[in-house]
């Protein structure tokens, strides 16, 4: 009965977590438009880590077949722009197409080390994305940290 109750959990967390994932990356194509290059470049990198996070979300939903080495370049290529995110963010520069709120430079600690969660989810994620059973676990930490960040930091 507990590990029923477990499991239903656990699924629930994982279709919210991939809702709120897919979500974040579908936004992430919206706005592209910014002409302050600093912005632009702070939302090319989200726009990267949302199509790798398509790309486990559609294998995790069945859309497409789980590919490993796929499903590895993915979170490989997450992590590495993950861990460009305080750089990009580091100058306070502002643009109309920007979704960045300024409490990210009031509360820059905070912000940096949830990039560096997203780092490390997906850092985690590319070491056990071994079969199609891992992607979801592993898009539900990933999604996890980015809802953590835009919940705070993004309009």
């Amino acid at each position: 009965m507990t590990s029923k109750i477990t499991a239903i959990a656990l699924s629930t967390a994982f279709v919210a977590a991939l809702g709120a994932t897919l979500t974040i990356a579908s936004a992430t194509d919206a706005h592209s438009d910014a002409s302050n290059p600093a912005v632009k470049a702070r939302m090319e990198a989200m726009k990267v880590i949302g199509a790798q996070t398509k790309v486990l979300g559609d294998m995790a939903k069945g859309a497409t077949a789980f590919d490993a080495a796929a499903a590895q370049a993915a979170a490989a290529t997450m992590a590495a722009e993950a861990a460009k995110i305080p750089a990009l963010f580091e100058p306070q520069e502002d643009d109309p197409e920007s979704e960045a709120k300024p409490i990210i430079w009031d509360q820059w600690d905070d912000f940096a080390a949830k990039a560096m969660d997203l780092e490390n989810a997906a850092t985690a994620a590319q070491a056990s994305l071994t079969d199609a059973g891992s992607v979801g676990p592993a898009l539900g930490q990933i999604g996890g940290t980015c809802k953590a960040c835009h919940s705070t930091y993004r309009e």
